[in-house]
């Protein structure tokens, strides 16, 4: 069965026809317009106020637009990679009305490889700042955690001095932070159709393998990785089990799935929200931002400022059906 997308004016062109068009053009960049919310719907007239702002950067949007999802999401094509300012001109247009900004080379566009953070990414908690709580210490314990995260502190010394903050603390409340836990929107629609489009999935933390393992089995990762606190006489003896994991060895986690799996890091793509998470967002084919501190809103092109986690989906060029189909078959 021959499949096909709807333009913005109604019409109907079939999906290989539209490639070959691109093709024949030499486009070679998506830039996708991401809706966060039904109560902010993405509209054409959305479209035609972008092609101006695109007009006054000396850029074209070549060819039909491809809308990846009705009122939510949509593709345009342009020859040559968008600069910062007018991915910036367009943010700046569409943040009253929640819809994010993605941009992505057409060649290899969905990822072979991912690579996720856990904690204000995958989980909407910070899994050491909640486990903090039940020492009576997480305000102490989560202004450290935002400095560092923001990239004010060495991340070593952050977590060394959070985990002896906790000393003595019963082993039992790990269990008690992850039953509180809650995967953020999203999440599983993208490990389940990363996984359909065939991509190994990794989960790496500078937070602890008792949560990365819990979650990533949750959600439906390949592989996780995190950091281990020591455990003595069922209490936390406030020491973390070295080496410690921190953005160092986020990116050669990247650099080893890569390998193994036969990619270059362009193929992979890598989600996070913090300083820790910059190398292998920079160092991936497509990395993102997902709500992130605002070091990496300046550093990277791509972030998600308003929606879920099923937005880096639409960044690759996967449709609404192909999201759906991968979600119930995972199921």
């Amino acid at each position: 069965m021959q499949k096909f997308f709807a333009t913005a004016n109604n019409a109907f062109i079939p999906i290989a026809d539209n490639i070959k068009q691109q093709s024949e053009k030499s486009m070679s960049y998506a830039i996708t317009f991401v809706a966060a919310n039904t109560a902010s719907p993405l509209r054409p007239h959305h479209v035609k106020a972008l092609r101006k702002i695109a007009q006054t950067h000396n850029v074209t949007f070549e060819a039909e637009e491809n809308w990846l999802a009705a009122d939510k999401a949509i593709d345009v094509f342009v020859t040559s990679k968008p600069q910062k300012s007018l991915l910036k001109h367009f943010r700046n247009e569409l943040a009253s009305d929640n819809i994010d900004v993605f941009t992505s080379p057409l060649k290899g566009r969905k990822k072979k490889l991912l690579l996720a953070d856990m904690d204000s990414t995958m989980v909407a908690e910070e899994t050491l700042d909640e486990l903090a709580a039940y020492a009576g210490i997480k305000d102490e314990i989560a202004a450290i955690t935002k400095e560092a995260m923001e990239g004010h502190l060495d991340f070593h010394e952050a977590l060394r001095k959070r985990v002896g903050l906790l000393k003595d603390l019963e082993a039992a409340k790990l269990q008690e932070t992850l039953d509180a836990t809650m995967v953020n929107p999203g999440a599983r629609e993208l490990i389940a159709t990363m996984r359909a489009g065939g991509a190994r999935c990794v989960l790496v933390s500078g937070g602890f393998t008792f949560f990365t393992g819990a979650i990533a089995a949750a959600i439906g990762f390949h592989h996780h990785h995190g950091n281990q606190l020591k455990i003595e006489n069922e209490r936390l003896t406030g020491e973390v089990i070295e080496p410690i994991q921190d953005k160092h060895s986020k990116l050669e986690f990247l650099r080893q799935y890569s390998a193994e799996i036969g990619i270059d890091p362009d193929a992979a793509m890598t989600i996070g929200d913090g300083a820790n998470d910059l190398p292998m967002l920079k160092a991936a084919g497509l990395g993102i931002g997902y709500h992130p501190k605002p070091l990496l809103i300046e550093e990277l092109d791509n972030v998600v400022l308003h929606g879920d986690l099923s937005s880096p989906l639409y960044a690759q060029g996967y449709s609404e059906s192909e999201i759906t189909n991968a979600l119930e078959n995972a199921a």
